[in-house]
């Protein structure tokens, strides 16, 4: 078996190869709209079916148990395959909304079988120092997330086809599931399940402090991936407003979002300092304060005062996520440690639907001011990590 040491890297690189299958067809937005005569709603829509069809996967992943029952790295190269084939399909001439929802929908699917995966695998390995692991892992996601805007960079000519973004993210993914399966066995620390127990997902909630941990996840979770999906929409609304001003949507799209890949590990070093809950706290805040000043930022004619904003919002914004992750992880019986993870991710995507579709509907009335209702998450987070409640 490879050292610990060894084992990170091959999942953090394979979870980024994997998880650029999140944003894919975001990233090709504006051509999805022209290709297949998408109505502005499309955005929204399309962003919740991924999520539909994640929160889908992970609560059957959860019940049933599989990444505690079954090899997670089998399971992980199983999803990065078919989620692969799925995102493929958005390149189909004949596509319509329907097709798009369904094949986002069964991508999301199939990303239960990774993201959560990962986390498990990497909780297999370390049990010491795991808030830094899966700082990186985290971050990975980030960087996967912001991937496919990056690539959408490197479009616009004959050569480069928008379909490009999602041939290339396909094979990313196919890749990354391959590095997993050949080169990264059941972990030390893994204590696998013989059978399905249906109480595994309610007993993950029956403790204090992993209780605690969630609902601050959950709060996290309501401002992220509305945030991450409006990054080229409030990018490209305020060219709209100051004409004057001169920077692309789609690599500064890439920027913002990155950049929180850093913060994860960042926050991951931070953390075995103040402490893992502490640092998840400043985070939160911090992101929370960033949504009620963000009118103020956007209407102001400063570029440099607005690309610095939103970079530093994408920072806060994710810096938190695998220190309650690790939460989570830390608190939960070693022998449903996978299903906490699961369920708990698949809560939390649940309520980024709630937040995509009222911040999609909103921003038709008042596109400024709507995006300041995403600090709802930070406040509800903060309270659920320091309400003290009955065990």
């Amino acid at each position: 078996m490879k050292p610990a040491k060894q084992i990170l890297p091959l999942i953090v690189f394979s979870q980024f190869c994997c998880t650029s299958l999140w944003f894919a067809g975001n990233a090709v937005m504006p051509e999805l709209y022209l290709n297949f005569n998408l109505n502005e709603e499309a955005l929204g829509h399309l962003t919740s079916a991924v999520q539909f069809g994640f929160i889908l996967g992970t609560l059957i992943f959860a019940f049933l148990s599989l990444a505690d029952r079954f090899s997670p790295s089998k399971l992980f190269f199983i999803s990065a395959v078919f989620g692969a084939i799925f995102n493929l399909g958005i390149i189909l001439e004949n596509n319509n909304l329907n097709t798009l929802l369904l094949l986002r929908f069964l991508t999301g699917f199939s990303l239960a079988g990774i993201y959560p995966v990962g986390m498990k695998l990497a909780a297999d390995y370390y049990d010491k120092g795991l808030g830094k692991s899966l700082g990186y892992l985290v971050g990975a996601l980030v960087l996967g997330t912001a991937f496919p805007h990056f690539l959408k960079t490197f479009t616009g000519t004959e050569n480069l086809p928008w379909r490009w973004v999602i041939v290339a993210t396909s094979l990313f993914a196919f890749l990354g599931g391959l590095l997993i399966l050949l080169f990264v066995p059941n972990g030390p620390f893994r204590k696998a399940k013989g059978k399905f127990n249906f109480n595994a997902v309610f007993r993950v909630f029956s403790n204090k402090k992993l209780r605690s941990a969630a609902f601050g996840y959950f709060g996290h979770m309501w401002e992220l991936y509305t945030f991450w999906a409006f990054v080229p929409i409030i990018l490209a609304a305020y060219k709209f407003s100051f004409p004057n001003s001169d920077f692309g949507v789609s690599f500064w799209s890439f920027l913002i979002i990155g950049f929180g890949g850093v913060s994860c590990v960042l926050g991951g070093y931070i953390s075995e300092v103040l402490g893992v809950k502490k640092t998840a706290t400043i985070a939160l805040l911090l992101s929370g304060i960033c949504c009620l000043a963000f009118p103020f930022i956007f209407l102001q004619a400063s570029t440099v005062v607005f690309i610095t904003f939103l970079c530093f919002w994408g920072i806060v914004v994710v810096a938190d996520s695998p220190l309650f992750s690790t939460l989570v992880a830390s608190n939960a019986p070693p022998e449903i440690k996978g299903t906490a993870l699961t369920i708990v991710n698949s809560i939390g995507f649940a309520i980024t639907i709630v937040s995509l579709q009222l911040i999609t509907y909103l921003q038709q009335i008042e596109p400024v001011y709507s995006l300041s209702l995403l600090v709802i998450g930070p406040a509800l987070g903060l309270w659920g990590l320091f309400t003290k409640k009955r065990a």
